[in-house]
């Protein structure tokens, strides 16, 4: 049985727990997809688990804009 995540271990990969949140969910989004229309390999791990390790091992990143809070209509 892996060990769980511990938040301490995301201090130097992401600069809040709340990106680490959204990076994560948007990456297991895309593999669970990516599974499902059989353009990767079903793995053994759940997609969450496969996100988290990938932000861990530096495989995932992000941009940020000065046009985040910006309201679109």
């Amino acid at each position: 049985m892996p060990t769980p995540y511990s938040v301490d271990e995301f201090a130097d990969k992401v600069d809040s727990l709340y990106r680490l949140v959204i990076v994560a969910a948007r990456r297991a989004n895309q593999i669970a997809k990516n599974e499902a229309h059989g353009f990767a390999p079903a793995s053994s791990k759940k997609p969450t688990t496969s996100a988290l390790d990938e932000v861990l091992e530096g495989k995932v990143g992000w941009t940020t804009t000065d046009d985040e809070d910006e309201f679109i209509e």
